[in-house]
């Protein structure tokens, strides 16, 4: 795209563009789509008995302080997902929204330990979020992958208990990633294990530097390996670091909505998306957990717009950056990028002439 092509795209025009692009989404914890609407229908199906009487006692009770008060109602939520039907309308549910914001790629994040430590086999977790995967590809035209996550507030041990439970089943998922409460869990705490991922050829990713300090990021990249960063807003910190992230091109999952409602930044005009952007780095717009932080994917570009100073060329920049930042093929990224540009070329030839 030509620099003279975004110039004649209006601001009035953006909030429409950022809806009308394709994007992928590379940072969506699929348990965290889990809706109280649904919920309550999943514990009603279920037999399970919540501790809120409605949907809306639950909807008030998402009032977050910190990542840790966020996790004790998310594993809460979590409770009601049983059954291999439970798993695919929980994701069926996500890719319908994912559909409506025009996420072509999707790359999910799931916690079986969330799970199976409550008795749920990994075998009804995964087969579930596969075949809503393979349901939204032939309905919905929208590609996905699954990523395995381990805890980190569990033991090492326990996360290579959940890589030999998940073998069986290796064809399913591309990846591992590492989540949970950040704090007092460094990443060399799972040097092994993700030492283990690599040999198998799975695909590597860790959330650090989001409520860690900026030399998570570095361990994350050095002792991990990974080959992208989730959240990483705290790079920041560490000029050195930015500039290795930047002349590496190592992809940041960054989620706006998610940093307002855990307190990382105060406010959406105080976030720090814009400030890495001009340092070159390779930024992309996810939801994490989108239906405890109050907004899917065309919400949170909609929310960046509303309070940062963000162009057409930072929009462009957002959604080439999910494409070339997934894990498909050079070719599956090219068609992407040609429909990308192909949007904003249409937006430029609509933008009233000056």
């Amino acid at each position: 795209m030509s620099q003279s092509a975004f110039a004649h795209i209006s601001r009035d025009q953006l909030p429409a563009l950022v809806q009308a692009m394709p994007k992928a989404e590379l940072h969506m914890h699929i348990e965290g789509s889990l809706e109280p609407e649904l919920i309550f229908a999943l514990a009603q199906r279920n037999g399970v008995t919540l501790s809120y009487p409605t949907v809306e006692d639950l909807r008030k009770a998402y009032a977050f302080t910190d990542l840790q008060s966020f996790l004790d109602i998310y594993y809460a939520g979590a409770s009601v997902l049983l059954k291999e039907q439970d798993f695919h309308d929980m994701a069926w549910a996500y890719f319908l929204k994912a559909k409506e914001d025009n996420v072509v790629h999707a790359e999910l994040f799931f916690d079986p330990q969330t799970h199976t430590d409550r008795g749920v086999p990994f075998e009804v977790v995964i087969k579930g979020l596969h075949s809503a995967c393979v349901r939204a590809r032939e309905e919905l035209g929208v590609s996905s992958e699954l990523i395995m996550c381990f805890l980190r507030h569990l033991s090492e041990e326990a996360a290579f208990e959940t890589l030999e439970q998940s073998l069986p089943y290796r064809d399913l998922f591309i990846g591992v990633g590492l989540d949970s409460s950040e704090r007092g869990h460094p990443p060399e705490k799972f040097a092994r294990v993700f030492a283990r991922c690599k040999e198998l050829g799975l695909r590597l990713v860790a959330h650090a530097g989001e409520e860690g300090p900026a030399q998570y990021i570095i361990d994350a990249l050095d002792i991990l390996k990974v080959e992208r960063i989730d959240h990483g807003v705290r790079c920041l910190e560490d000029a050195d670091l930015v500039k290795r992230l930047a002349a590496e091109r190592m992809a940041l999952t960054v989620c706006p909505l998610s940093n307002i409602k855990l307190c990382v930044f105060k406010t959406m005009k105080e976030h720090n998306l814009k400030t890495l952007l001009q340092h070159g780095l390779a930024v992309t717009v996810n939801s994490d957990d989108p239906a405890y932080f109050g907004g899917y994917m065309n919400q949170n570009f909609l929310a960046l717009l509303a309070d940062l100073d963000l162009n057409a060329q930072d929009a462009y920049t957002l959604a080439r950056n999910s494409f070339e930042a997934s894990f498909v093929s050079d070719a599956v990224k090219a068609g992407w990028i040609a429909q990308l540009d192909q949007t904003f070329a249409s937006f430029a030839a609509s933008a009233p002439k000056a």
